[in-house]
């Protein structure tokens, strides 16, 4: 059976890559999100399960001392992990699988799929990441200010990723990462094992 992509999407706490993701999943059935397991509380509208699989740092430390993550961050004071056999599944029964980590975790991930395709989401200036990080109105002026201080840091990353995206205009980002992905599955290699019989015929 052919496998699917692994795509890594980072960004900057209120960079949108939540939103962009959300809306890839609702036009692409084919790509599936790696739900990560964190022992940050749930937000407000967050399921468990779905945004996240929530689990006290008891839990957490007994799944990382099994091996189960493939990759793990300390990030804002709580701790985020990928389950590996979660992704592996994913891939093998050939979708693609976006994992939504930080920096640190797409350089764990590439070095075990070193066929990951990366993608950094920036915004277009930390005036208008302070804007967004205010208009949740989930966090003190305190910790939008670490926020910021934190988000400026991790984009000094940006270099190391494949693909960047500046998400100023939503729709424009959106098809940014549709072109990623689907350029992605014409690749050579997984068009010849896709279309290994009409290929045989045609030659």
């Amino acid at each position: 059976m052919i496998s699917g992509s692994l795509f890594i999407i980072t960004a900057a706490s209120g960079a949108g890559k939540t939103s962009l993701v959300e809306a890839l999943l609702a036009k692409d059935a084919r790509i599936k999100r790696s739900v990560s397991h964190t022992t940050r509380r749930p937000r407000s509208g967050e399921e468990n399960g779905v945004h996240y699989h929530f689990v006290n740092e008891a839990q957490f430390l007994e799944i990382l001392s099994a091996g189960g993550f493939l990759e793990s961050a300390d990030v804002h004071g709580a701790k985020y992990g990928t389950s590996q056999s979660g992704v592996d599944t994913a891939l093998q029964a050939g979708y693609d699988v976006i994992l939504e980590i930080d920096w640190q975790g797409a350089a764990q991930v590439r070095a075990i799929y070193p066929q990951a395709i990366s993608i950094f989401i920036l915004p277009p200036s930390v005036e208008t990441l302070a804007e967004r990080l205010n208009n949740r109105g989930q966090d003190s002026a305190e910790v939008i200010a670490k926020r910021v201080a934190a988000a400026r840091e991790e984009m000094r990353h940006v270099v190391e990723f494949d693909y960047v995206t500046i998400n100023d205009n939503f729709e424009v980002a959106l098809q940014d990462l549709m072109a990623i992905t689907r350029a992605s599955r014409l690749e050579s290699q997984s068009q010849l094992q896709r279309y290994a019989a009409l290929i045989q015929k045609l030659t």
